[in-house]
């Protein structure tokens, strides 16, 4: 439901202290900023790269390289300049604001070694995708939009299966649910919830954040419950019951299924949309390319990925918003505890 302002005002009042949202707001506002600000900056470099000076002298660098190589060494350079020119607003939105507000619990090395993992998973992701799509380009310079489309969608599919087993561990470590009694309750909670899980296992979330939270990651065989360990320190069972079945809500309304057909539709138009600006002439002329199978392409692929995701957001945001009521209300069905749902939805946001 969503209240009218003046409704939304009062419940607010009703339900939080004015100390609380003004605590909120303060916590918050900077972030945006910091959020609009690291978009534009992304946006500035990438357009530069892509039609400027600086990515003319980059394609230069590398010239001469076989063709897979330039592609690949053109990735790690783009992405390595994007992500220096970001770190310092990064550093500030996710460390220091962070820890300001008393949240991470990481020292500065182990924040920038998360970044560095970050920017290696990037680098192979983006270099395998970048590198299918210059292939399909080269391979079949009329139709390779039929080839890439499906080649994008099965990718973001791939990630979403393979993600819980091959990137989750580089950021964190896991270990089953030590207490036997919980995972019983919480297998039997997904059985309910008409989507089973192999193991209800506990990430080391509190060597980064004293925020709480769980989650229900992988499909199929890959399908588990992940709790954060500071979850697990309230010793509140029934909390994390609620959190869980709010979590497993989401699945039982397919949300990660349909996220995931909606991320592989997306990258298909995305690639429609690629070929649609490189058929210009004078896009291609602009870029400095002949065509997508031309390596110099990196950066207005990368440009034009991130756009688009930019566009989407608004979509994304309010699927997400709709779906998040859908997980709530499957969380007060599954536990039967609106004492406990109120009280938890109160103490996290505080």
């Amino acid at each position: 439901m969503v209240y009218p302002p003046d409704v939304a005002a009062r419940v607010l009042a009703e339900v939080f202290t004015a100390e609380e949202v003004e605590r909120a707001r303060r916590y918050h506002r900077p972030g945006y900023v910091a959020v609009a600000a690291d978009l534009a900056l992304g946006l500035g470099v990438l357009s530069a790269l892509a039609f400027g000076a600086p990515g003319e002298r980059l394609h230069r660098a590398v010239a001469g390289l076989p063709w897979w190589a330039e592609v690949l060494a053109l990735v790690a350079l783009v992405l390595g300049i994007l992500w220096t020119a970001r770190l310092p607003l990064a550093f500030w939105r996710g460390y220091l604001h962070e820890r300001r507000w008393g949240f991470s619990t990481q020292a500065a090395r182990g924040w920038l070694a998360d970044r560095l993992k970050g920017l290696g998973v990037a680098l192979v992701l983006d270099g395998l995708l970048l590198l299918g799509l210059v292939a399909a380009a080269r391979a079949f310079p009329r139709a390779w939009p039929a080839v890439a489309s499906p080649g994008a969608a099965l990718a973001v599919l791939a990630v979403t299966f393979a993600g819980p087993v091959l990137l989750e561990p580089i950021f964190n470590r896991f270990a089953p649910l030590a207490d036997e009694g919980l995972a019983a309750e919480l297998r039997t909670l997904a059985e309910r919830a008409g989507v089973p899980v192999r193991e209800v296992l506990v990430a080391d979330a509190s060597r980064r954040t004293r925020k709480e939270n769980a989650y229900v990651s992988g499909l199929g065989r890959t399908r588990r419950v992940v709790l954060y360990d500071t979850l697990l320190r309230r010793r509140d069972p029934a909390l994390t019951r609620l959190v869980v079945a709010h979590e497993l809500g989401h699945r039982r309304a397919r949300h990660v299924a349909r996220g995931t057909a909606l991320g592989m539709a997306g990258a298909a138009a995305g690639i429609l949309v690629l070929w649609a600006l490189l058929s210009s002439p004078a896009v291609r002329g602009a870029v400095g390319v002949a065509g997508a199978g031309d390596p110099g392409v990196v950066p207005f692929v990368l440009l034009v990925g991130r756009v688009l995701g930019i566009l989407g957001s608004p979509l994304a945001a309010a699927l997400s918003r709709r779906w998040e009521r859908e997980a709530d209300r499957a969380s007060l069905e599954l536990t039967g505890d609106p004492g406990t749902f109120e009280r938890s939805h109160r103490e996290l946001a505080v």
